[in-house]
């Protein structure tokens, strides 16, 4: 299985997907045109809506009302996993058989719409309902829409109000030197300071990146750019930290599982704005309490990694017009809301922001508040393929003895040899 895992990436990084996608259109000549009627029976492939109550929201509640809208198409469900998504993505067009609509994440349009897997989407969905600048941006790739968003998910630090007010500190950090000098106050009797490690570490390292200024790629997606002194300075950053006894990254803890910020077990860490859900359920005193706090993490500029999920259409689906209106109405503000809900994630329309869940959870709330500051990864169609190597290339730094620099370069040679090889 990784054999067949690790084959199929290297096609879509070496762009030898082509021959896979022999078969596959632009999504209008396989029945006819994407505006002809809504009918025929469609897949719809998603990572999200996890869950029974997940399960019960798409299939009842959203789809439920997407048939009433379109009584002659029916929608089947591929449940999977982010973890599982991309082989899934990859042995469809390998087969020559993608779903329909498939949700994916930021910074995926790029490498799917360069090997034409999914197809434009007219740009009048762009401005049928009142997105976020920041938002729309993930959705394009060579000036034209692929996708829309649907849910968000932002990376911020959360912070103990209470060990804040213990040890007299009386605000949040407004830049490195004073995360770092804080973190250090506030480490003691086996309590760390801060829990940079408990998100995805491509994750930290690239919100680190942007607010130290940094960019991973260029505008046209050719040049690598974070192997600049912004890039080997946030994850040196990393190593300051652990060395200072302030970060350790043997102490993060698995998704899902209660936070170190949820058990006092850490001042402050690098999470995302989901959290706040997962505490109500599991810690609901800490919000009763108006224990936590959050801020948007800022050195050179404040900056907020913008995650989440979006909906595009297959370019070879045979029933175009009908996959067109799932992805339309599944990024529809009822549709969105919903799922938003359910995840604990920023919905992405200012149509939203004065909804009773946007005032509710504060951790969505300040994240719409700094859409201004919000960075989203990607940028490059061999992102898939850079995208599994910046764990593995950054960890060793933290982990072991390489140096920062050394580390960063050689993620830059892997990511230069994604670049050339498309």
């Amino acid at each position: 299985m990784e054999l067949k895992r690790r084959s199929l990436l290297a096609a879509i990084g070496a762009g030898t997907a082509a021959a896979a996608l022999s078969g596959c259109g632009t999504g209008s000549t396989a029945a006819g045109s994407a505006d002809g009627p809504a009918e025929g029976e469609i897949t719809l492939l998603t990572p999200i809506y996890e869950g029974a109550n997940g399960k019960t929201l798409l299939e009842k509640e959203i789809l439920g009302g997407f048939r009433k809208k379109y009584p002659d198409v029916k929608v089947n469900v591929d449940y999977t996993t982010y973890a599982q998504l991309n082989e899934k993505i990859t042995t469809g067009m390998a087969g020559g058989l993608l779903p329909d609509v498939m949700m994916m994440g930021v910074g995926w349009i790029p490498p799917f719409a360069a090997k034409k897997a999914i197809a434009p989407l007219p740009e009048k969905f762009a401005t049928a309902h009142d997105y976020e600048k920041r938002v729309l941006e993930p959705s394009r790739y060579d000036g034209k829409l692929y996708a829309l968003p649907v849910v968000l998910d932002t990376r911020i630090v959360v912070y103990r109000k209470d060990h804040f007010a213990e040890a007299g500190i009386k605000k949040t950090p407004a830049n490195w030197a004073e995360l770092r000098a804080v973190a250090k106050q506030l480490t003691k009797d086996g309590r760390i300071g801060f829990d940079p490690f408990s998100i995805d570490l491509r994750q930290c390292w690239e919100t680190f990146l942007f607010a130290n200024g940094g960019q991973l790629f260029s505008a046209d997606g050719k040049k690598v750019l974070f192997t600049d002194s912004r890039g080997v300075e946030a994850l040196q950053f990393f190593k300051d930290l652990s060395a200072d006894g302030s970060a350790d990254y043997t102490k993060k803890t698995d998704a899902g599982a209660p936070s170190n910020v949820q058990t006092g077990k850490a001042s402050m860490m690098m999470t995302t704005s989901a959290l706040w859900e997962q505490v109500r359920t599991q810690n609901p005193e800490l919000l009763k309490d108006d224990t936590l706090g959050a801020f948007v993490l800022a050195n050179r500029k404040p900056a907020m990694l913008q995650g989440g999920t979006l909906v595009t259409q297959s370019a070879s689906s045979k029933h175009p017009a009908a996959a067109r209106a799932l992805v339309e109405y599944l990024a529809t503000p009822d549709s969105i809301l919903g799922a938003a809900k359910q995840r604990g994630s920023v919905p992405g329309l200012k149509d939203l922001n004065e909804s009773g869940y946007v005032k509710e959870n504060k951790f969505v709330d300040l994240s719409l508040q700094n859409m201004g500051a919000a960075c989203s990864e990607g940028g490059t169609p061999a992102w898939m393929e850079i995208r599994e190597k910046i764990k593995p290339t950054l960890e060793p730094a933290i982990v072991g003895g390489q140096s920062a620099k050394d580390a960063i370069a050689e993620l830059g040679r892997l990511a230069e040899a994604a670049i050339g090889r498309m």
